[in-house]
């Protein structure tokens, strides 16, 4: 998955395995799981090198707060894992998009097959061009009313893409851009 990297250096074991649940594509292209649902969804079932530390890092980056998990924009659940191979199911943690948080327009993935979903089609960071996707780095980047100029043509295609807004003097990312932006970084 597109965050894998980020934690590689602290992955003891991963093996294909399946959840119960449901996958949505989400607008920005990639996939989101929520705990309610059939279908089987593959993954990978990672065994992590002991450490709260990094349990409370993955919680921050996932958006779930142990205080206040109503509030949280995942939530993470102790579930029934399938093993591929296994005769029986394990337990094992797993971060889930809360249902209250799923925006209106992201689409069911039939099957749970998020794999095939994004071989049909990459999500929309990976269909930037490299111009598109340092101009929004650098937007991201900006602070206050700075002005990070543009060329027409690229201002055309980021506003086709709904990945920037025109505040007037000034573009800033919007909600989409914002999270592409999250990705890229």
């Amino acid at each position: 998955m597109v965050h894998f990297a980020k934690i590689q250096n602290f992955i003891e074991s991963s093996i294909f395995a399946r959840i119960q649940g449901s996958a949505y594509r989400l607008k920005v292209g990639f996939p989101a799981l929520i705990k309610e649902g059939r279908d089987l969804i593959p993954g990978q079932l990672v065994e992590l090198k002991g450490s709260e530390l990094l349990v409370g890092l993955l919680d921050e980056f996932f958006g779930f707060n142990r205080q206040d998990p109503e509030k949280s924009l995942y939530c993470r659940d102790e579930i029934e894992v399938y093993p591929e191979g296994a005769t029986e199911p394990v337990k094992a943690w797993a971060y889930f998009l809360s249902p209250t948080k799923l925006p209106m327009n992201a689409v069911r993935i039939p099957g749970g097959d998020w794999q095939k979903s994004l071989e049909e089609k990459p999500s929309l960071i990976q269909q930037l061009t490299e111009k598109q996707a340092g101009y929004i780095q650098r937007l991201g980047k900006s602070v206050g009313r700075e002005i990070v100029p543009i060329d027409l043509a690229l201002y055309r295609e980021l506003m086709n893409l709904e990945l920037i807004v025109d505040k007037g003097r000034r573009l800033a990312l919007s909600k989409l851009g914002q999270e592409v932006f999250r990705h890229l970084a």
